[in-house]
């Protein structure tokens, strides 16, 4: 009997442990930066040059999994642009992440297209986001 309840004690022992750590995991991830993507103008005609920013907010400056990152952007028109950033080793406490990514894309057929912003370190996505854009004027075959 005595072996049985030292086994149950090393059990609950365990499961508080376990119900201890979850809350800390969940705290970490609430302190990760969050992406957020906008387009302006959000429609417009062919032909006009639209803005896109994407913004990391939140979470410390010196968040590793961000520093150092590419950002890789998808047009949905059958076009991609990257940019590359060169970057120092990373220092914990020293190193900043980059918050700020933009661009301009000009899109030549009408039509919905959903833009996504990428953040990548080497080839390991990050952070995906998107935004819609709805594009007026001619539409493919026209």
């Amino acid at each position: 009997m005595a072996g049985l309840s030292r086994r149950a004690g090393w059990l609950i022992v365990a499961f508080v442990l376990a119900v201890m750590w979850v809350p800390a995991a969940t705290a970490a991830q609430d302190d990760r930066p969050d992406l957020t993507l906008r387009a302006r103008p959000q429609v417009a005609f062919a032909g006009t040059e639209i803005s896109f920013t994407g913004v990391l907010r939140g979470g410390p400056d010196d968040y590793e999994d961000f520093y150092c990152v590419s950002a890789e952007w998808d047009w949905d028109d059958e076009t991609r642009s990257e940019s590359i950033f060169d970057c120092e080793p990373y220092e914990p406490g020293v190193s900043e992440i980059r918050r700020r990514f933009s661009r301009r894309h000009t899109f030549d057929l009408g039509g919905r297209y959903e833009v996504r912003l990428t953040l990548k370190r080497r080839d390991d996505v990050v952070e995906l986001v998107r935004t819609s854009v709805v594009i007026q004027g001619r539409s493919p075959g026209n």
